[in-house]
């Protein structure tokens, strides 16, 4: 039946057309942006996905410019690292000049003249290895210096941040003190001269925490008694150097057990104390027979590197100096003492040196990895979210000649009605 006021043919003629234009225009807008998924409302699920994946490729780009600035510092300190092992091997060629019986004091004197040099040269070498302001050799940069490696996400979506720790050194020439203030004892959990009343009646306690055990502080306690305590009324000195790995419980037990021994040599009942296996923790405990007889306790705290503790101190080596008792074998001279401690610090700049160079590999992997991992995640949003320029041109080549087709079709439905025409002719 053809009806002159319901065109059938022309509805379904321009319901194709208006179909075949938005997938045209689709198309269109695919061959022009260069994308599939361009809006939420193309593919919500996709385009969210992609998104997420795009924030971590930036975040990616930013990690790579950080491990870039990092590789760089790391780089700088085994640089110095290896000068200084340099500048110390040739101090040792010096000490070992020095230690033959026949050579005499004008020529150690030359000697301890180039010790000294190499000395500030190191010193000069270890102050300007900087990078960005960060030096790691100096022991201004706590250590570890966290370098940021990676985004981490897990399957529900939490983002965590991981880091490469870059263990640090201190190579400086020179003891720096800490200070025997009770602010800055007070960080190191200790205090200053605290005076512990004696008394058959009462004890008192005083306790130090080496909280900030590291490897070269040093860490020194003075006791001193009162006239009628038999500790006696002088000053005594009992000083640990922490070792690498240490903790503040292996600081506080050896001094424990400095001070213990000396307390059973010299028959002193008055004073006790004792180490908290867990936290170092010393606690002094003084029994006087008078009230008034005080003992009192003090402490500094030294750090300085290569030259941290005792004759293993740079500026403490003296080729030119005498034994203490030339009549006493065990007793050596500057020369020897030097031979002595100069290993220590050859090996301690090596160490860094090695660690640094560990860590320099370890960050240019984890760059390298990183950059490989942003162009994967790029090619995987390029995959969900670009288009398909060969499949798009065919496509709009068949969408441009349905179009064609479909409005000669509409217009041939339009013509139908008119043919009724002829019926009334």
């Amino acid at each position: 039946m053809t009806s002159i006021l319901t065109n059938n043919g022309a509805m379904v003629a321009l319901q194709t057309l208006k179909s075949i234009n938005n997938d045209l225009g689709t198309v269109q807008e695919q061959i022009s942006t260069g994308k599939k998924v361009g809006t939420a409302s193309d593919n919500a699920a996709v385009w969210a996905i992609s998104k997420t994946m795009e924030a971590d490729v930036t975040g990616f780009k930013k990690i790579s410019e950080g491990l870039a600035v990092g590789k760089s510092t790391v780089a700088v300190a085994r640089d110095a690292s290896e000068t200084v092992t340099d500048l110390l091997t040739q101090m040792k060629d010096k000490i070992v000049q020095a230690q033959g019986e026949g050579v005499d004091i004008s020529s150690k004197e030359k000697i301890q003249a180039d010790i000294t040099a190499l000395t500030k040269q190191i010193g000069s070498v270890v102050s300007a290895a900087q990078f960005n302001g960060r030096n790691l050799v100096d022991g201004s940069t706590n250590s570890p210096m966290n370098v940021l490696s990676s985004l981490d996400r897990d399957i529900d979506g939490n983002v965590k941040a991981a880091n490469i720790g870059v263990n640090t050194a201190d190579l400086t020439t020179t003891q720096q003190a800490m200070g025997t203030d009770a602010a800055t004892l007070a960080s190191y959990g200790a205090v200053a001269g605290t005076p512990i009343a004696g008394g058959a009646a009462a004890t008192g306690t005083v306790s130090f925490v080496a909280d900030s055990a590291a490897e070269g502080v040093s860490y020194k306690l003075t006791l001193q008694g009162g006239a009628a305590n038999d500790f006696g009324t002088t000053a005594v000195d009992f000083e640990y150097v922490a070792a690498k790995g240490e903790t503040e419980a292996d600081v506080g037990k050896a001094l424990q057990e400095k001070i213990s021994a000396y307390l059973t040599e010299n028959n002193v009942t008055d004073v006790a104390v004792a180490a908290n296996a867990t936290t170092g923790e010393l606690t002094f405990t003084n029994t006087g027979a008078a009230a008034a007889d005080n003992l009192t306790v003090a402490l500094a705290v030294t750090t300085g590197g290569t030259a941290a503790g005792g004759l293993a101190a740079l500026g403490e080596i003296d080729v030119t100096a005498a034994a203490a008792d030339p009549l006493d074998p065990t007793s050596k001279t500057g020369a020897e003492k030097a031979m002595a401690a100069i290993e220590g610090l050859i090996q301690k700049s090596i160490d860094a040196a090695s660690s640094f160079g560990t860590s320099e590999n370890q960050i240019e992997t984890q760059a390298n990895f990183v950059s490989k991992l942003s162009d994967t995640l790029t090619a995987g949003i390029g995959s969900m979210v670009d288009a398909d320029m060969e499949e798009a041109s065919a496509r709009l080549k068949a969408l441009q000649t349905q179009q064609q087709l479909g409005i000669q079709s509409l217009s041939i439905a339009n013509q139908a009605p008119g043919a009724i025409m002829s019926l009334f002719r």
